[in-house]
């Protein structure tokens, strides 16, 4: 009996330990008990996750999936801005300079958007995308809705320097506009916030639109706090799936410290903020 203890029971029970921080992300160094492993297979399987975990690996095989889902969206990206810019042309030859404006708007976010497919770009072309993205939302909204952008103005132009994953803003502030403001009744503020640490980058973007239900947030919460490597999801209606997937680029891009969080109350706002290590392109 204390045999069968020593060498099926307690390696079994280690074993059985360990799948379950693996399952709920509290290590991804291993699968098995090194010191006592139930077979030979599982330590070939435990060296296969290991070269699939690489961060290398995971680069690749994401930034492919990320240019596979760019290519299916663009089609023929110039047949789109050679219309766009036939509408603007239209438009101004009969006078409709607000539809002009609207188009031009629109063509300069689509180039941005889905043309030279990038990991990375700096936080002031980010940021003048967005705000290309929001002055098209207003043709929308009207006064409905407003934007502010603080940042100390000592810091300004070295902050908007400062690198940051491409289309990680812009699709936040979609996220608060749909979910937050839209429903709102009277008017919503969207307030996007520029800071620095020593080391890092501290973007924060606040509505005071119709905040989250407590489970919505518990629920977001937790997805942001576990690690998936599925970080381009498909189109999909329910609040946070933008959120999640600009979360899981930023930890692939550069590590599980940084990333989004997430403070959210009915009927006050949500508050997303992105922690991005302070770094510009010529110290890439």
């Amino acid at each position: 009996m204390a045999v069968s203890y020593w060498w099926i029971v307690l390696p079994y029970r280690r074993t059985k330990h360990i799948w379950q921080l693996f399952a709920t992300g509290y290590t991804f160094r291993s699968i098995i008990d090194e010191q006592t492993p139930l077979a030979k297979e599982l330590v070939a399987v435990n060296t296969t996750i290991q070269t699939v975990l690489n961060t290398d690996h995971l680069m690749n095989a994401s930034k492919r999936q990320a240019q596979f889902l760019a290519l299916q969206n663009q089609i023929n990206p110039h047949f789109l801005y050679n219309t766009l810019e036939g509408i603007r042309s239209e438009a101004l030859l009969g006078g409709l300079e607000s539809v002009a404006t609207m188009t031009e708007a629109l063509s300069t976010f689509f180039r941005y958007t889905i043309s030279n497919v990038e990991n990375l770009v700096t936080l002031g072309q980010e940021l003048e995308n967005t705000k290309n993205y929001f002055f098209i939302q207003q043709f929308r909204f009207g006064t409905r809705i407003k934007l502010t952008i603080l940042v100390d103005e000592e810091d300004t132009i070295d902050i908007l320097q400062y690198r940051i994953p491409k289309l990680a803003l812009q699709p936040i502030v979609e996220n608060s506009i749909i979910h937050g403001l839209e429903c709102k009744v009277g008017e919503g503020h969207l307030q996007i916030r520029l800071e620095r640490t020593q080391s890092r980058l501290i973007v924060t973007v606040s509505d005071d639109g119709v905040g989250m239900e407590l489970p919505m947030l518990e629920k977001i919460q937790k997805e942001l706090n576990t690690r998936s490597f599925d970080y381009v999801k498909h189109e999909d209606k329910e609040s946070g799936i933008a959120l999640v997937n600009v979360n899981n680029r930023i930890k692939l891009l550069f590590g599980e410290q940084y990333g989004l969080t997430v403070t959210s109350q009915k009927e006050v706002g949500t508050d997303v903020i992105i922690s991005l290590p302070a770094s510009k392109p010529e110290e890439a």
